[in-house]
Order: structure tokens, then sequence, then C-alpha cells
């Protein structure tokens, strides 16, 4: 029986058990926390074998309605480095797999244990059950755009100044991850304003790749616009009607440093 580990956070105990993996690792049947440590180390290690990640379909999309994993997972994905399905039906714990060792996930307020064995005859037999599972399991379709091609073309269609502070907005709420008042259409939307750029360049952009429709990018300015957070100038152009520029919505916001203006427009929204 190979030593147990103990610690206060999934994301320490992940990265001592897969930084000891070779080739072929899954993760079986994890919680929404568990998946979203997954991402974290996965994006912040190099050298990690290609992880599989077999997961119920409710705890994949619990988890990748939050853009933010969901982003980093699909840069994942594009690299190689991960790999998800769908598991058709629950195991009896959460694993995570490796050549040499099988390793379950418990977790309690405060603590996570991994209870681990390396007993090569377990750790062959259970590796076959879940690789005979994968097989038969269908890959998960994720629909949220990569968050490098999200910076890349931000920067390249509207503004290095605008994926700046896109990048500063998306870090304030990664300290933050409890509070999901603000969305990926919102935070573009609140980055816009506070470059003032129009709202069909933004929403056109947005829907080319693959955040939301230009509707939903319309209707979401609608509601930052109702709760004050942003307003609007019309700009003619020469034919049609005219086009709107967004801009925040009061002295405070357009004074707030991009680092804090989530939470202000979360304050307003309420």
């Amino acid at each position: 029986m190979a030593s147990n580990t103990l610690t206060d956070d999934r994301r320490e105990l992940l990265t001592t058990t897969l930084d000891a993996a070779g080739e072929d690792c899954w993760i079986v049947d994890p919680t929404v926390e568990t998946i979203s440590a997954v991402v974290d180390v996965a994006s912040d290690a190099d050298g990690l074998p290609q992880l599989r990640l077999l997961a119920t379909d409710d705890a994949l999309k619990t988890t990748f309605a939050d853009f933010l994993v969901a982003s980093r997972t699909a840069d994942l994905i594009a690299a190689d480095k991960l790999a998800v399905r769908t598991l058709g039906a629950p195991t009896a714990n959460s694993l995570v797999l490796t050549e040499q060792a099988v390793t379950a996930i418990v977790a309690t307020e405060g603590s996570v244990a991994g209870l681990r064995t390396d007993d090569t005859a377990f750790v062959s037999t259970t590796r076959e059950a879940i690789a005979a599972r994968w097989d038969e399991a269908d890959p998960f379709r994720l629909r949220t755009p990569a968050i490098s091609q999200i910076r890349t073309t931000l920067g390249a269609e509207i503004g290095s100044a605008a994926r700046e502070d896109f990048d500063t907005v998306l870090g304030s709420l990664e300290t933050a991850r409890s509070d999901d008042t603000l969305d990926e259409v919102m935070i573009a939307l609140l980055v816009a304003a506070r470059n003032e750029v129009l709202l069909y360049d933004i929403s056109k952009w947005g829907e080319d790749v693959g955040i939301a429709s230009k509707a939903t990018f319309s209707r979401t300015k609608s509601r930052l616009e109702d709760a004050g957070v942003i307003t609007t100038e019309k700009v003619p152009i020469d034919v049609g009607r005219p086009r709107l520029r967004l801009q925040l919505g009061d002295q405070q916001l357009r004074d707030a440093a991009a680092d804090d203006l989530a939470a202000a427009a979360a304050d307003r929204l309420g």
C-alpha cells in the first residue's frame, strides 16, 4: 500500500499525484470542484501526460458554466493536454488513475485526502475497467472558445488597450470566483465601454469568436444600461441607422481602475 496524502486543497493533491504520473492518466467521476482544480493544475504545469477527464454530464455542464474554467479548458483541449468525455453512470469514488497507482479523492470540510494504492493487480484491473468505459464514452462538446483565441482576436479587432483591460478584469474575477454576477458578455461590454468601442464592433467580434450572438450582446447591453453601468452615444454613419458608442455610466465607474471595474459594476447590478 502506497502512502496517502492529506492536504487543504485539491490543487495541491492533484499536483502531487500527477507529478508522478507517466502516461494515460484518467480523472474519473470528479466533482465540480475537482474538475476546476484539474484545469488549474493542467494550465499551470508543464510536462504532465495528457489527462483524460471522465465525468458526469451534470458535473461537466455545471463546471463549464464558469467562463473562466471553460475557456481555459478549451485551450487545454486544443493543445492536446486534456480530453473530456461524458461518464454514463457515476462510480463508487472519484479517482485519479496513473500507470503506477489508483488514488481515491475524499473531501471533507477544510481538507482533502488522497487514499492511494500501488498494488499492481488492483491498479491493472482498475485501469482496464476505466479504459473500457472511456472507449464507450461520448466526447463532451465544449462550446466556449479558447481563452487564447479570445485574447488574440480581441487585440487584433478591438485594440490592445481593450485586450489589456479584458485580461485585468478577468484576473480580478479569478481571485473571486464565487461572484458570478458578471458573465463573459457583460465583461466584454464593460471593457468595450471603458474603451468607448461601438456596440456593433464588440458584438460582431463576440459573435465571430463564439462568445455569444449579436442579439445576446444587445440584450445584455440593455440590462447594463438600465442598471446605469453603461450608457450609449449615437454615432452617425454614411448609410443606415446611427451606431451606438458604449461608455461607462457615471464618473465613478470611469475613474475606477480596471481591476476594480467588475466589482463596481456588480454592485450596481445587485
